[in-house]
């Protein structure tokens, strides 16, 4: 515990058989809970997991399942209705099976999944646990050995002493980041980032493909959690359901590891394009969810005129091109209207840009 909130780290693990054991014995002493979610691996991981359930790193405090609690009342329909609500939830998951007997006094909690499933399904199906049980933070870290332990509490006391509903490492601020991070996954991290920025609305945030995070209780209620992106994009479709929920959010600095555990099993390469297209339909679902169904704002019309004039002016600027190219005479009339909607576009586009930014500011914690 820390300042008597319940802390809990889910380890999503594919494969981890070489690296689970030194994630599992060096976390931290204030951790009540340590999930990890078996992926489906082919190794032994589950195996080696197990081997640590007669061992005094196992042994827990007592956390009930609150789902399983009884609400009596005649004022207590919507909490039993939700209660309800959650229960079924379960089966909006991968399948899967808790394999502990007792769970609730057990530290070291193995989750298999029955069907492989992808980074992002092992960190939704442990933040499920998390929420049935009612853990006040509920951190992540990776089965590999890639993340520093030491700077778990670090992630962790902005949610508990501070209220703030998310906070995420951030490895791009370390003064080692050109040094130890890979150039191409620099790269890779730097582009995500930005479109992040745009798609989420967190206009401040960076390295959001770290995988370092911790979500308080709130939070983690106030989204769809078995609707969380499957794959390597989970962090980005995390942060646009976050800022559609008016989540608050903090970055810590953590330092980037590349020298410890396992080779990362990303290519950047692949990735890029899948996420790219994410953050493409994540954008318009937080303008139309947050910006026009639940509370409307003028942003929401200046960056839908800046897309419609854009297209719009995609014709004259084939036309325009092509006439240039071919060394014939543009009608000034065509040249005009060009440039009219262009700078309107533009226009529109950077005053959207800025309502978003203001708005969101409140929600940036530094």
């Amino acid at each position: 515990m820390l300042n008597g909130k319940t802390i809990a780290v889910i380890v999503p693990a594919y494969n981890e058989e070489a690296q689970i054991g030194m994630v599992i014995e060096t976390m931290p002493i204030f951790v009540d809970k340590i999930i990890i979610v078996n992926d489906c691996s082919k190794d032994n991981t589950s195996d080696i997991v197990k081997s640590y359930w007669n061992n005094e790193l196992n042994k827990g405090i007592l956390i009930e399942n609150t789902t399983l609690l009884p609400i009596e009342g005649r004022y207590h329909r919507a909490g039993r209705l939700l209660q309800k609500q959650a229960i079924a939830e379960l089966d909006l998951f991968l399948p899967s099976k808790v394999e502990n007997q007792s769970p609730e006094n057990e530290r070291i909690i193995l989750i298999n999944q029955l069907k492989n499933g992808g980074v992002g399904s092992s960190i939704a199906r442990g933040y499920k646990w998390c929420k049935d049980y009612g853990i006040d933070v509920s951190a992540v870290m990776a089965g590999d050995g890639q993340m520093d332990p030491d700077e778990l509490e670090s992630i962790c006391n902005p949610v508990v002493f501070e209220n703030v509903d998310y906070v995420k490492g951030n490895r791009l601020i370390h003064r080692s980041a050109l040094l130890v991070i890979p150039k191409v996954r620099y790269f890779g991290n730097s582009v995500l980032s930005i479109l992040t920025k745009l798609a989420s609305g967190y206009w401040h945030v960076s390295d959001t493909q770290t995988g370092y995070t911790a979500i308080g209780n709130k939070a983690l209620n106030s989204i769809r959690i078995y609707d969380i992106f499957k794959s390597y994009g989970m962090p980005n479709d995390m942060l646009v359901k976050l800022n559609i929920a008016m989540c608050s959010l903090k970055e810590v600095e953590i330092k980037p590891i590349y020298d410890i555990g396992e080779q990362s099993k990303m290519k950047i390469w692949k990735v890029i394009p899948r996420i790219t297209w994410l953050l493409f339909k994540s954008f318009f679902k937080r303008l139309w969810l947050k910006y026009f169904f639940r509370d409307f704002h003028p942003l929401f019309i200046l960056y839908h005129i800046s897309f419609v004039l854009g297209i719009i002016s995609l014709p004259l600027l084939y036309k325009v091109t092509k006439l240039t190219i071919i060394g014939k005479d543009v009608n000034p009339v065509t040249l005009l209207a060009l440039v009219f909607l262009l700078i309107s576009s533009l226009q529109s586009l950077l005053f959207a840009m800025w309502m978003d930014i203001q708005d969101n500011e409140r929600l940036y914690k530094n």
